[in-house]
């Protein structure tokens, strides 16, 4: 979906595009449940639409492609929602508790 046209003719001046989740994902070549779990999850950037209709802007894209993107020396992708791997299991909150106290 390309507003360019009627962002012109209104004389706004504007470089950003719309793409519906099957589009973006053709776009991104991923799968469109990936970007539709990871949108509804709040791991993506996205705009509701209407009744919820989810849209991508191409900065949106360009967003999840940064999230997604892994780097030299990292442990892993930084979209697992975790965060930094501890080698300690922490199970219950009076483990927390314990443990918090204890350092």
């Amino acid at each position: 979906m390309n507003l360019r046209n009627l962002h012109h003719s209104l004389g706004v001046a504007v470089d950003i595009e719309f793409f519906e989740p099957a589009e973006a994902a053709a776009l991104m070549r991923c799968t469109e449940s990936w970007l539709r779990d990871g949108a509804t999850s709040g791991r993506f950037p996205h705009a509701c639409w209407g009744k919820g209709k989810i849209i991508f802007t191409s900065e949106h894209i360009l967003e999840i492609a940064r999230l997604s993107e892994i780097l030299p020396g990292s442990t892993g992708s930084s979209l697992s929602g975790t965060g930094p791997v501890t080698k300690e299991r922490l199970i219950g909150t009076r483990t927390k508790v314990r443990l918090a106290t204890a350092r």
